[in-house]
């Protein structure tokens, strides 16, 4: 995109930021966009595959519905997350 002439010059959005971003998006939104990225660097993902995912996802759901399990906040999963990276 060229203004006036010249390319304007962009800074790189961070990780931290997309992270931030993503995170004031609604639920449906960020799906859609994690397919979107894996499409981009991965190709396609197999029929049976998504559909074995999509079968596991509701199972999962329905557990945490009927109260079988307990979810885990976000926070607390990407804290568990960061001290198994930094291993």
């Amino acid at each position: 995109m060229r203004l006036n002439g010249v390319y304007p010059k962009f800074m790189p959005i961070t990780l931290d930021e997309i992270v931030e971003e993503a995170r004031q998006l609604p639920a449906d939104v960020v799906a859609e966009l994690i397919d979107r990225i894996m499409m981009a660097r991965h190709g396609g993902i197999e029929s049976h595959v998504d559909r074995a995912w999509r079968t596991e996802i509701r199972r999962r759901i329905a557990e945490i519905d009927e109260g079988k399990v307990k979810g885990i906040p976000v926070e607390e999963s990407l804290a568990r997350i960061g001290k198994i990276i930094e291993r």
